[in-house]
């Protein structure tokens, strides 16, 4: 008659934040389920089995009062709210309605949900409380368990702005990431006040990584002297972006340069990669030098272990207008012309397909939540949706896997199964 058998537990006292192993459904038009724990056997074939994803928030603080606690589960709104995001919502309003529209298969996968669906200001409320370092530290391990299948790591850091957090007195909420380029995976976050404040927030960020036998690039905000020597301290290389805001480093470099060249490279070790391309009406040269171990850097005891100046002339040519570009790049690595003008490249991967998917897929700028811890954590939230997305292998956009998971519960089972398997 029935797919499954479903066992209640009627009036049993439960002490509050105690969970009730299972409930009963919503409505009794619904398939009835066998909520299948590790100790009972796998569900039949088309019997959705219970997913034990508890162990993955089992460290997130619970931020409430205890007389409150007992009303939603923690871990029930982690998941709804994971969930949610994966299916397209982008605010809280949405967040709470997937929830209502898909209570009962929250519950066929485990969540005992003792009140319903929470309200959208519940999860604000929630979120709003929950400290963002400890909600990042809930992915850690399914963030290195991809870290762990590739050797080198490219992480470059930037920052983003939400411009919908902006609040009465004109900030809005500004965020530093570290990306690593071949997992296309956010790796760590952190809030600063505004973006001149990135100086003293990229630190922090840097402790929060392992960056063992990594390259750390970042733009010329971050080329700082102790931000290289904490690079370097930590086990890793940095290729930090030159500009103005270090007018002696940057005045000796363009100096080096120029008398090389003006002597044809003689008696300088150094190394040459060129490319050019074609497209969309526009043709562009790079040309990449590089000068290793440069002589007459005045500062250059003062920024560890800088082995190597980089010069990149951009050309570029669009019917008859022609524009030259030069950037300049310090680096503690000996690496060829070749592989530092793809790490120059793969820089820009963390606006491209990190901050641009965030803004124009996930609509992160319309998101008009102002609370700061808030904010932080539900943008945190769409960076693991898109890292997940990523591993994925099959060539889908990243809106097209939300849509996926908002029709199919199949689609959503099994990228919450993807999360769990590189958490284990």
């Amino acid at each position: 008659m029935f797919e499954s058998l479903f066992v209640t537990t009627d009036n049993v006292f439960v002490p509050p934040c105690v969970p009730v192993p299972v409930f009963p459904p919503d409505d009794f038009s619904s398939p009835l389920c066998l909520l299948v724990s590790a100790g009972n056997p796998a569900p039949s074939s088309g019997v959705l089995a219970r997913l034990d994803i508890a162990y993955h928030f089992a460290n997130v603080p619970e931020p409430r009062h205890p007389a409150f606690c007992g009303r939603h589960r923690l871990v029930d709104i982690l998941v709804i709210a994971l969930t949610a995001v994966i299916s397209g919502c982008k605010s809280w309003e949405a967040i709470a309605d997937f929830g209502v529209t898909n209570r009962a298969w929250f519950r066929a996968i485990g969540l005992e949900l003792p009140n319903g669906i929470p309200a959208h200001d519940t999860f604000g409320r929630i979120f709003a409380a929950m400290n963002p370092w400890a909600f990042q530290q809930a992915f850690t391990s399914w963030i290195n368990g991809v870290c762990n299948t590739l050797g080198f790591c490219h992480i470059p850091i930037d920052g983003k702005t939400l411009r919908g957090s902006r609040t009465p007195d004109g900030t809005c909420l500004h965020l530093v990431s570290a990306w690593a380029v071949a997992h296309r995976l956010s790796l760590a976050q952190v809030a600063v006040s505004d973006k001149s404040n990135e100086i003293t927030a990229i630190p922090k960020l840097l402790q929060m990584l392992d960056l063992q036998g990594a390259l750390v690039s970042i733009d010329a905000i971050g080329c700082q002297k102790e931000i290289a020597k904490q690079i370097r301290e930590g086990g890793a290389d940095y290729l930090l972006a030159v500009k103005d805001n270090q007018p002696t480093l940057h005045a000796d470099i363009r100096a080096c340069f120029a008398k090389a060249e003006a002597s044809g490279f003689e008696g300088v070790k150094c190394d040459i990669f060129v490319t050019s391309e074609v497209g969309h009406g526009r043709e562009e040269e790079r040309v990449v030098t590089l000068i290793y171990d440069p002589e007459g850097l005045s500062t250059k005891e003062e920024w560890k272990d800088l082995h190597t100046i980089v010069e990149v002339v951009r050309k570029r040519r669009k019917g008859d207008k022609e524009s030259v570009e030069v950037s300049h790049y310090v680096s503690s690595s000996m690496v060829t012309a070749m592989e530092i003008a793809e790490l120059i490249r793969n820089h820009w991967s963390i606006e491209n397909d990190q901050h641009w998917v965030l803004d124009v897929v996930f609509a992160e700028d319309l998101c008009r939540t102002q609370d700061r811890n808030a904010a932080e954590n539900l943008a945190w939230l769409r960076k693991m949706v898109r890292s997940l997305f990523a591993q994925e292998r099959d060539p889908c956009s990243t809106r097209t896997r939300q849509q996926r998971a908002a029709s199919s519960p199949e689609y959503r089972l099994h990228m919450l199964e993807l999360f769990g398997e590189m958490s284990a």
